[in-house]
């Protein structure tokens, strides 16, 4: 399978599965919005690692959407069997991926730090004409 094939083939099951888990993953895991980030299917297409995130203000958002994926892996597996025709449906494996986390943690440190700027160096009045 070439290199395009596996690209599309990743895009299909990332947007398939988000699909399903918006489905059968979100009803349960209130306060929590849970996103496939990626999907990367093995080249015997007999496994996939599906990436995952959690975005939520509980601290244990992230351990119960894990148990609640693990759980329900069967069912998205066999809706995905379902959904996109293939010769092999993989078995899921659930990563959590912490980029979009870390990201937000950025954003926010430098929001700080442009606050604090702005604290310590405001804007001079516009000078009139």
């Amino acid at each position: 399978m070439s290199v395009s094939r596996f690209t599309r083939l990743n895009a299909l099951l990332q947007r398939e599965l988000g699909a399903l888990v918006e489905l059968h993953i979100s009803p349960e895991a209130k306060n929590a919005l849970v996103t496939i980030t990626g999907v990367k299917v093995a080249p015997n297409l007999r496994e996939a690692s599906v990436y995952y995130s959690v975005f939520s203000q509980d601290a244990n958002a992230e351990e119960k959407i894990a148990s609640l994926l693990l759980k329900k892996r069967v069912q998205l597996q066999s809706d995905l069997a379902a959904r996109v025709i293939m010769k092999y449906t993989p078995v899921l494996h659930f990563r959590y991926d912490s980029t979009p986390a870390r990201a937000d943690r950025v954003m926010s440190i430098l929001n700080e730090l442009q606050i604090s700027d702005e604290k310590q160096n405001p804007a001079e009045p516009a000078a009139e004409r």
